[in-house]
């Protein structure tokens, strides 16, 4: 696998389990002993949800998947999350309170996670630019996500992607930089 072609394409609704995968990876530990990986899982089969494959890019390489991203139009945040609420109440009997990671005027990368067997590979690198290009073509003029404090190796890939800490924030307990991409205009014509 020493030449391998990454290839990055729009997620199908047959991606929904490596989706599914990804999230829970992000929030770490194993995927699918995650408690909520059932519930990632429907949701990324789901056309509307923050999860949904219709926000995902994949990654593969020898036709294997490689890894996947999830980003969507952070105003949309409240709207995309209220399936996962209504869904862990649903099915665990509980009310669950998320800060806001996000907001309006900035595209939000949610999930990010390459597959053990092709870290290394520089596919997380092209995913990250490809959710990030995406988004500039989509006209936002700003692409956020958070990291923790604790994974510097992370920040370091984002930074060499153009993304800078803009603030500090707490998210799910753990102390986070918000950190964003702008889109850079040519002032030549």
């Amino acid at each position: 696998m020493e030449n391998c072609t990454i290839i990055i394409r729009e997620a199908q609704k047959s991606d929904a389990e490596l989706v599914a995968t990804v999230v829970s990876m992000a929030l770490g530990g194993e995927p699918k002993a995650h408690t909520l990986f059932p519930i990632f899982r429907e949701l990324a089969g789901r056309e509307l949800s923050q999860y949904s494959y219709r926000n995902a890019l994949v990654a593969t390489i020898d036709g294997e998947p490689a890894g996947a991203i999830v980003g969507y139009d952070g105003a949309r945040l409240q709207e995309l999350r209220a399936p996962l609420i209504a869904l862990i109440k649903e099915q665990l009997g509980e009310s669950l309170e998320i800060e806001e990671e996000t907001a309006a005027g900035e595209f939000y990368i949610d999930s990010l996670a390459v597959m053990p067997s092709f870290r290394g590979k520089g596919v997380g690198r092209r995913l990250l630019a490809a959710m990030r290009d995406k988004a500039f073509e989509r006209g936002y003029e700003r692409v956020g996500l958070l990291v923790d404090f604790d994974n510097p190796r992370a920040e370091k890939l984002y930074s060499s992607l153009g993304f800078k800490r803009v603030n500090e924030t707490t998210f799910l307990g753990h102390r986070m930089w918000h950190m964003q991409a702008k889109k850079v205009t040519s002032v030549c014509k």
